[in-house]
């Protein structure tokens, strides 16, 4: 059993919570709907956590999927990059499930809680499908998978409020032109190279780079992705679906959708492409870079001015990718391995904050400032898990939003960039104001005496205060982090897919 787990544990991975998702609708049960899917995600976790030991040496597994070979048949392969994000998937998969058992009940039509499970999970599969393959057209597929599924949870918040309908059709309609464009590009590519397995066209692309063909292919992938991460422009459906969804939600899709997006991004321009392509340095330099840092002082200022908490996280969200595009357009390792650092950090620090906020909400049937007056002596823990993530956003020392900071200004010191390292530090301070405005409204407002709120309950808190842990510890503890982040880097930034060992898995290749 053993053996077969292991020489299985990359199909198994996206198998299990596959085959989970119509089991949820079949047995109509939440319990039982609640039940599957949190074993199938346990099971998952702990196959990422297999597969992050077994290449955290710089090892790759290629796994051939009905035993054909690539490039005729499909390919999972897993290295140090994407084993590393499907451990920040599913480990944050695990922990929103018992927090969404009690929060879906104020925020969710009760006939629709199955649906939930088994669109979650669907959501979920794609996520971790769009990861861990190793075929460019499977990509799109699992990509598609999680959108559509993503699009139905977004509007199951119209109960709580019918805003989340409008932001549900913004999402469906970007998310749609972004995969129109990731779709036409990997078209593009096909054509040229007669080949979608990534690590053939890694070996086919140089040849052709000056290809008009090759080019248009790139850029259509770039801007595809580009709508899928939310960069600055890009990121106008983003705002609505954080806010407006129900809060398990929110706290999933900003820990987890964004940093997808952005691997393929990475998994693209490093490997399929590499930096040895002129035109994607330029691309780095010239467009991304300066995006990323508009994104990291336009979004922080609009956050400022916000009076609906979730509404402040998802344009702070938006500032956040701008440092993780800040990293990979510094074209070395230690900028790629900041962006990778955080990604993870990133993804504990926000679903903590959303968390937070979903508890609050779960109490008082608001998420706007005004109303969480005082709750600071009402609600203490919720209040200081709000601070605490707070802390770790602006990069407070002895936090992890400190680590993966410190990370990205050393990069750009060693870029002899220090221009770029003082905008880190300066677009810092602007989320000082957004998170000092929630600390004033929390603590130093008085709360309203004709309404006593009480704190959240254990199975709300629970999940947010293992987020909150880990966030401090991982700002103390930070060579786990750092040592997958460099080793990715160092195998991306060398371009391909190359590693230092590759495993075949599976049964016998045709």
């Amino acid at each position: 059993m053993l053996s077969f787990v292991s020489a299985h544990s990359p199909l198994l991975a996206i198998v299990i919570p596959l085959i989970s998702a119509p089991l949820c609708m079949l047995f109509g049960n939440r319990t039982v709907a609640f039940t599957i899917s949190t074993l199938a995600v346990a099971a998952s976790f702990a196959l990422s956590i297999y597969l992050l030991w077994w290449v955290k040496d710089g090892t790759v597994l290629s796994y051939h999927i009905g035993g054909w070979a690539p490039p005729l048949g499909i390919e999972y392969r897993v290295d140090t990059a994407n084993a590393f994000v499907l451990l920040i998937v599913s480990a944050m998969g695990l922990l929103t499930l018992p927090y969404a058992r009690t929060s879906i009940t104020d925020e969710i039509d009760e006939n629709h809680h199955t649906l939930f499970y088994a669109c979650y999970m669907l959501c979920f599969t794609g996520l971790m499908g769009v990861t861990i393959t190793g075929d460019a057209f499977n990509v799109f597929v699992f990509l598609e998978i999680s959108s559509l599924s993503t699009y139905v949870l977004v509007a199951l918040g119209a109960k709580k409020d019918k805003r989340a309908l409008s932001a549900a059709y913004d999402y469906l309609v970007l998310g749609t032109i972004g995969a129109t464009f990731f779709v036409i590009g990997l078209g593009f590519i096909y054509m040229a190279t007669g080949t979608l397995n990534m690590v053939d066209l890694s070996q086919r692309l140089p040849a052709i780079s000056d290809s008009r063909t090759v080019r248009a292919g790139f850029a259509l992938i770039v801007i595809g992705m580009g709508l899928k991460v939310a960069v600055y422009p890009l990121h106008r459906w983003l705002p609505g679906a954080y806010t407006y969804s129900p809060s398990a939600v929110s706290v999933f899709l900003a820990s987890t959708a964004t940093k997808v997006a952005l691997y393929v991004i990475i998994r693209f321009m490093f490997s399929v492409y590499s930096a040895r392509f002129g035109f994607e340095a330029v691309t780095f330099q010239y467009v991304i870079l300066p995006l990323a840092l508009v994104a990291m002082f336009g979004a922080s200022f609009v956050a400022v001015y916000q009076i609906n908490l979730k509404r402040m996280l998802a344009y702070s969200s938006v500032s956040q990718i701008g440092y993780m595009l800040l990293g990979l357009s510094l074209l070395n390792v230690e900028g790629v391995s900041g962006a990778f650092v955080h990604m993870f950090n990133h993804a504990m620090t926000k679903g903590a904050l959303f968390m937070a906020v979903g508890a609050i909400v779960f109490r008082t049937g608001s998420a706007m400032l005004p109303n969480m007056a005082g709750l600071g002596k009402q609600m203490p823990w919720t209040s200081a898990a709000i601070v605490i993530g707070g802390l770790s956003l602006i990069g407070v020392p002895s936090s992890a939003g400190f680590v993966s900071k410190w990370v990205l200004m050393s990069a750009a010191f060693e870029r002899d960039w220090w221009l770029i390292a003082f905008l880190i530090v300066g677009s810092s301070l602007i989320a000082v104001v957004y998170v000092w405005r929630v600390i004033e409204v929390l603590y130093l407002q008085q709360p309203n005496k004709d309404v006593v709120v009480k704190e959240a309950p254990l199975s709300l808190l629970v999940p947010t205060w293992i987020l909150i842990i880990t966030t401090l510890w991982f700002g103390l503890h930070a060579d786990f982090a750092i040592g997958f982040a460099t080793t990715a880097a160092e195998n991306l930034i060398q371009g391909g897919f190359g590693g230092k060992e590759v495993i075949i898995l599976g049964v016998e290749s045709r």
